[in-house]
C-alpha cells in the first residue's frame, strides 16, 4: 500500500533530499527510520531534490508499506520521531492513491528565500545578510521577467543532467515581513530590514532559485536595470548571471498536488 509523509527539516547539517555516499541526507535518514520501523527494506521517494544547507516545510514524500500501517498511523508517527535525528520531523502519514508520486505527480512547487539588511545575530541561520542598500521596486519589476514559461537554463547549475531546462514560474516577488523576535520581544529593526522572496513554478532546476535571487539582488544593488533578467533568459548563459546565494536561507515550503490526490 502507498503512503504519503508530510515532513519539514533543517538542513544545516544535511546535504540535501536526496541520497548522498559520502554525507548525510533526509532521503538516507528517513529510508533509514521507516525500515526499522516496517521490519523491511524501504525507499522514501521525495518531491523533489534540495541542495545541500536548503530547509523544507511542508515536504512530501511516499512510502510502500504493509496496510497496518495505516491502522496505527498516528502511533507510527510518534515512533518515527523517536527514531529520526533532531533536524528531521514528520507531521503526518496518510494513506495514498496507488498511483500517487510525490515527484511526479506534483503540480507546483513554492520556495521563500529570507534576507536580512542589518546585522541581525538571530537571523544567521536562516537569513542571508546582505550588506548593500537594495531598491526593492527594481528586485520586483526584474521579477516580473520570470513569470510565464521560459528556457531558465542560464540559472541551471554547470553540470546539470535535466532534459529540458523549460520551466513555467507562476508567481515570483518580493515583500518585507516581521522576524518574531522583532515583533514579540523588541528587537531594534526599521521597516524593510527583513525582506522575502516567494516564487512558485511547476518545477526548478538545479540552483535555479539561489541563482535567481543572486541575480535580483544585483538588481537592486542597481549593478544592472531591470531588463537584464529579460535577456538573460532570452539568450543568457550560467556566467552571465548572479552568483548563487547561499542555501542556508532558502525554503522549499510547499509542494501542491491535484485535488485528487
Amino acid at each position: 500500500m502507498r503512503y504519503r509523509i508530510r515532513l519539514s527539516y533543517n538542513g544545516s547539517a544535511l546535504c540535501g533530499w536526496q541520497r548522498q555516499n559520502n554525507a548525510p541526507s533526509v532521503q538516507q535518514e528517513l529510508s533509514r527510520a521507516l525500515s526499522l520501523l516496517i521490519g523491511c527494506e524501504t525507499e522514501a521517494t521525495g518531491a523533489g531534490r534540495t541542495d545541500a544547507k536548503v530547509n523544507a516545510v511542508n515536504y512530501i514524500a511516499h512510502f510502500d508499506a504493509p496496510e497496518a500501517v495505516a491502522a496505527g498511523a498516528a502511533d507510527f508517527v510518534y515512533k518515527i520521531n523517536a527514531i529520526l535525528p533532531k533536524n528531521i520531523t514528520v507531521h503526518e502519514i496518510l494513506p495514498a492513491r496507488e498511483d500517487f508520486h510525490a515527484r511526479f505527480s506534483a503540480v507546483s512547487r513554492e520556495y521563500h528565500y529570507f534576507i536580512h539588511r542589518r546585522k541581525d545575530p538571530f537571523m544567521e541561520s536562516f537569513s542571508y545578510w546582505c550588506k548593500y542598500p537594495l531598491d526593492m521596486d527594481r528586485m520586483n519589476e526584474a521579477a516580473g521577467f520570470l513569470t510565464g514559461t521560459h528556457d531558465f537554463g542560464c540559472f541551471e547549475k554547470t553540470g546539470s543532467n535535466n532534459r529540458t531546462s523549460v520551466c513555467t514560474v507562476y508567481e515570483a516577488e518580493w515583500k518585507t515581513y516581521t522576524p518574531a523576535h522583532v515583533e514579540t520581544m523588541g528587537y531594534p529593526a526599521s521597516e524593510g530590514d527583513y525582506i522575502v522572496f516567494r516564487i512558485r513554478a511547476n518545477r526548478f532546476l538545479r540552483n535555479m532559485v539561489r541563482a535567481i535571487v543572486g541575480t535580483l539582488v544585483d538588481v537592486g544593488r542597481g549593478r544592472y536595470a531591470p531588463e537584464r533578467v529579460k535577456s538573460l533568459i532570452e539568450s543568457g548563459s550560467r556566467s552571465d548571471a548572479g552568483e548563487s546565494v547561499p542555501g542556508n536561507a532558502l525554503f522549499l515550503n510547499k509542494v501542491e498536488y491535484p485535488r485528487e490526490d
